[in-house]
């Protein structure tokens, strides 16, 4: 995209759309791209599609717009991420929060749930933890990662989106936790297998493979964690774990095994079998 003349936003969002035709949502990465460039509210491309964007701005666009069409992720490249109703820092540290992730704060709500202590193992940039400890501002929610520099931004993310009921700690699964108990312990753990094909594609390249990557063809994570969370719920506590599409059985499996109650699974927004439950 030579610069030959400065472009109004309208034509730059055309242009942007054009370039990531490979992209499965290009007008909106383009569009997402252009207002962190222009620092601005969606409104603008409405209010006034017809101004110009500045030298520095147009610059940047294309140089974001190209390492946005070589693949890295839209998130990546703008810093942040919306998730739920919050807005959320990110970072090549953590996982991208996904809508799909969305779905177990629903079914928790749905449920009518209604827990006194939260915990959210392997919490990222904070976004199940940060959700739930919005939709249940009486509760105190903790979560803890083992990457220290993912508990640096989770906490920057509960400062950002200013939510007092949360704290971040850093901790390997339940390691840093001693004598604590919860109602709801909820977890997007590593799940994917090392020899999956997908782990070649998309965003996934970008993002930190002991995020992603699990053993036992992906279950060895989600075992571990069923495998301890009794010892740290509440009688009538619920475990709640957020896997792979073709895991759900898997996971029932070994709830059940390890005497867990009412155990079900739940879908995703594209009805895929996307978390497990189940209850002490």
């Amino acid at each position: 995209m030579p610069v030959l003349n400065l472009l109004p936003i309208k034509q730059a969002l055309s242009m942007g759309a054009n370039e990531l035709s490979e992209s499965d949502t290009p007008a909106l990465d383009s569009e997402l791209i252009l207002l962190h460039c222009l620092n601005a509210h969606r409104n603008i491309l409405f209010t006034d599609p017809n101004q110009l964007l500045s030298i520095k701005q147009q610059q940047q666009f294309i140089e974001l717009i190209k390492r946005r069409k070589q693949g890295e992720p839209v998130a990546y490249i703008i810093g942040e991420q919306g998730f739920w109703d919050l807005t959320l820092n990110v970072s090549p540290d953590t996982l991208i929060p996904r809508p799909d992730t969305e779905s177990l704060i629903d079914w928790v709500l749905e449920n009518n749930l209604a827990p006194n202590h939260i915990l959210d193992l392997g919490c990222g940039t904070g976004a199940i933890a940060l959700a739930l400890a919005k939709e249940f501002p009486n509760v105190q929610v903790l979560g803890v990662d083992l990457v220290e520099s993912a508990v640096l931004l989770a906490k920057n993310n509960q400062q950002k989106n200013g939510i007092a009921n949360a704290q971040f700690i850093q901790s390997s699964w339940f390691n840093g936790i001693a004598n604590q108990h919860f109602d709801l312990i909820v977890s997007n753990p590593p799940y994917i297998d090392e020899r999956d094909e997908h782990l070649s594609k998309g965003d996934v390249r970008y993002e930190p493979s002991s995020a992603l990557i699990a053993k036992q063809q992906g279950f060895a994570d989600l075992f571990h964690i069923a495998q301890q969370a009794p010892h740290f719920l509440n009688t009538g506590g619920c475990l709640l774990m957020e896997h792979g599409w073709q895991q759900a059985q898997g996971v029932q499996t070994e709830l059940k095994r390890l005497g867990y109650n009412n155990v079900g699974s739940g879908q995703d927004l594209a009805g895929q079998w996307r978390f497990t439950f189940g209850f002490k």
